[in-house]
C-alpha cells in the first residue's frame, strides 16, 4: 500500500528556513519522480519542486528557484524540500505527490505559516 506522510511545517518568521520531509511506502522512491506541490488559502495548488528518478534531475517553480531545494535520502525512502529564505507568500499547506505504477497518490499535508 503506498502512503506518502509529510512532517515538518510550523510558524517561521519571513528569512527563516524549514525542512519538510516526505516518507515514503509501497514504493521506492528512487524509482519514481515525486513532487511537492503547495495550496495557499484562496488559492489553486501549485507545483513547487519535482525531483526525477533516474539521475535526481531537480525542477522549481520560478518563485522558489535559489531559496527551496529538493533532494532524497534513497536509505530512508523519503523525500526533503529545504525552504530558505521563506517569505510571507510561501505560507500554504505543502504536499506531496508520487505516481507510482500510473496511480496518483498525496500525502496528508504539512502547514507552513511565515508570519512576523
Amino acid at each position: 500500500q503506498v502512503q506518502l506522510v509529510e512532517s515538518g511545517g510550523g510558524l517561521v518568521q519571513p528569512g527563516g528556513s524549514l525542512r519538510l520531509s516526505c516518507a515514503a511506502s509501497g514504493f521506492t522512491v528512487s524509482s519514481y519522480a515525486v513532487r511537492w506541490y503547495r495550496q495557499a488559502p484562496g488559492k489553486e495548488r501549485e507545483l513547487v519542486a519535482a525531483i526525477t528518478s533516474a539521475g535526481g534531475r531537480t525542477t522549481y517553480a520560478d518563485s522558489v528557484k535559489g531559496r527551496f531545494t529538493i533532494s532524497r535520502d534513497n536509505a530512508k525512502n523519503t523525500v526533503y524540500l529545504q525552504m530558505n529564505n521563506l517569505k510571507l507568500e510561501d505560507t500554504a499547506v505543502y504536499y506531496c505527490n508520487a505516481r507510482p505504477r500510473g496511480d496518483d497518490y498525496w500525502g496528508q499535508g504539512t502547514q507552513v505559516t511565515v508570519s512576523s
